[in-house]
């Protein structure tokens, strides 16, 4: 009897979780074949708006002469010709808008990274070419707004005229700031106000001053780098003001207040010395927003951490070409149903879908 009061009491003070973590199956008819002979390169990022459109931005320029063989001078086969840059898909996956590309007032990137559908319905578009130190901010048509920073030759992280090949964005919507993981060259999170594009503010790794300082490669045995490695690769901005950015080539999430001061770190697959393990991350569409999300490119895969400490719920994906498989698995999105949406880069060149699982309570999405 006193063993079964023990294990009695176990049990009870035992944490308890509400419920399980989301599960996913592959839609492996989503998207639909593109229109017009058209065909993606590299998708380098996806986005959800607020009436569940999925928008991709791709690269055109990654296609192979043999992929885009009919756009040739003579065509070379019947198939295919490079599809605009921004495509956007209903959730049957039909493309429903397409645009893009260089135009007056702007300068285009020369290689497509990340995009960003902000509360206003305004898209955000990043690039990580050789010259590319700017954020573009369009209407969903494609017009024209704004530009922050500027192309040309790289200049360092303590520069706050220019980006630095600047990863991807988002926009607070309690402050109307725009907040950018900078990147693939530059070693900051840095924040300007999303009306005017005016510099706020900026930090490095633990909320110190960003510096270049080259840090060799990364050793999972080595103590913690006291700056981010590159790509600083994505940004978060949850509802309770936590901000989560990912320290890609650090296999590590650092988590800070708006200012910029350091909350907490965690690590996520340590031993990963490819090419990193914290790629993409989104927040989950419940009310508390209990996970992250997490694209993984080097191990292909997408897992389910626990905000509070990055514990691994769960994982689904592998090294592939099958459906549901991955090859550089480079950012997700996830809608107000709690599908997710992921894109690929190197070779993959592809969008794919997967449905949640079950039932689960979610917070329905504000336009």
């Amino acid at each position: 009897m006193r063993w079964i009061a023990v294990l009695v009491a176990l049990v009870c003070a035992a944490p308890a979780l509400a419920e399980d973590p989301p599960t996913f199956k592959v839609d492996p008819f989503w998207p639909k074949p593109l229109p017009n002979n058209w065909i993606m390169g590299q998708a380098a990022g996806v986005a959800v708006d607020a009436e569940d459109h999925v928008w991709v931005i791709q690269r055109p320029r990654t296609l192979t002469d043999d992929e885009k063989a009919a756009s040739l001078t003579p065509p070379r086969s019947r198939c295919c010709v490079p599809a605009p840059p921004v495509l956007v898909f209903d959730q049957e996956g039909n493309l429903i808008k397409s645009w893009g590309g260089p135009g007056q007032g702007y300068d285009w990137p020369q290689n497509e990274h990340g995009i960003h559908i902000d509360h206003k319905g305004f898209v955000w578009l990043a690039g990580n070419g050789d010259q590319d130190g700017q954020i573009l901010k369009f209407t969903r048509d494609g017009r024209f707004v704004m530009q922050i920073g500027k192309s040309g030759p790289q200049t360092n992280s303590q520069d706050t005229t220019r980006l630095g090949k600047p990863a991807n964005m988002q926009v607070d919507p309690e402050t109307n700031e725009l907040y950018v993981a900078d990147g693939y060259y530059n070693h900051r999170v840095i924040v300007f106000d999303a009306e005017t594009g005016a510099f706020k503010r900026m930090w490095g790794a633990y909320g110190e001053p960003p510096t270049d300082e080259a840090l060799g490669p990364y050793d999972p045995a080595a103590a913690p780098p006291r700056q981010f490695r590159n790509p600083v690769h994505c940004i978060q901005v949850a509802r309770d003001g936590l901000v989560y950015v990912c320290d890609r080539t650090n296999d590590r999430v650092q988590v800070f207040r708006r200012d910029g001061t350091f909350v907490k770190e965690f690590k996520v697959e340590p031993q990963t010395r490819a090419n990193g393990s914290v790629w993409e991350l989104a927040l989950w569409p419940d009310e508390a927003q209990s996970y992250l999300m997490n694209a993984d490119g080097a191990n292909n895969e997408v897992r389910t951490l626990r905000r509070e400490d990055g514990a691994v719920l769960g994982r689904f994906g592998r090294n592939g070409r099958m459906a549901g498989d991955f090859h550089w698995v480079h950012n997700l999105a996830i809608d107000s149903r709690g599908t997710i949406f992921t894109t690929e880069v190197d070779t993959g060149k592809r969008a794919q879908k997967f449905l949640l699982q079950g039932n689960m309570v979610l917070r329905k999405r504000t336009p």
